[in-house]
């Protein structure tokens, strides 16, 4: 984990490890993609498909990778055809965030949300930090390390199904191992 990232995590009033693993599970610690520089992204078809009922299909329909620029192509697509829903339908930055939290996260627009998280790494931990200061019940699981309430607030009840069909560790089980790893740090 980058060293600024945990020097940014301990800034706030949460215990740092439990930020920390949020973070590594999620992303990994990196907001911006190691290779293109660009902000990290997960284009959701199904909430661009809700969001933008009337758009046309396109190559965002079929995104079901994780793969940066591969999403980038999918976002780009579906950025054309509706900007606002197409932000508001990606998940982004260190936190994977999606931008339709923007009002919850105290921004004007989700264009505002984007921008301030293409600022840093500050910015977007920041984010996460509201985010989490915003919902009590995921506060409360983090501040205890119960993994399964937070797997289950961030990532929806089916999180360990999800796991199981895509060969993954479940995101609890994976936290739990991630806390372990940040708690003496």
């Amino acid at each position: 984990m980058d060293k600024k990232v945990i020097t940014e995590c301990k800034k706030y009033p949460i215990d740092s490890a439990s930020l920390l693993t949020f973070i590594s599970v999620e992303t990994g610690g990196y907001g911006f993609d190691q290779k293109t520089g660009k902000i990290t992204i997960q284009f959701e078809p199904l909430w661009f498909k809700k969001l933008a009922p009337k758009a046309p299909n396109g190559i965002w329909a079929s995104n079901k990778v994780s793969v940066q620029s591969k999403e980038w192509i999918a976002f780009n697509d579906a950025f054309s055809k509706n900007a606002n829903a197409a932000m508001m339908a990606t998940s982004i930055g260190i936190g994977q965030l999606m931008g339709l939290h923007y009002k919850r996260l105290g921004y004007k627009s989700v264009s505002d949300m984007w921008d301030d998280a293409k600022k840093g790494i500050d910015r977007q931990i920041y984010q996460l930090f509201k985010f989490i200061d915003t919902d009590n019940k995921l506060k409360i699981a983090l501040m205890n390390q119960d993994w399964h309430t937070v797997a289950t607030i961030y990532n929806g009840s089916g999180y360990k199904q999800i796991a199981i069909k895509y060969g993954r560790v479940p995101y609890d089980e994976a936290m739990e191992r991630a806390y372990q790893q940040f708690k003496n740090k």
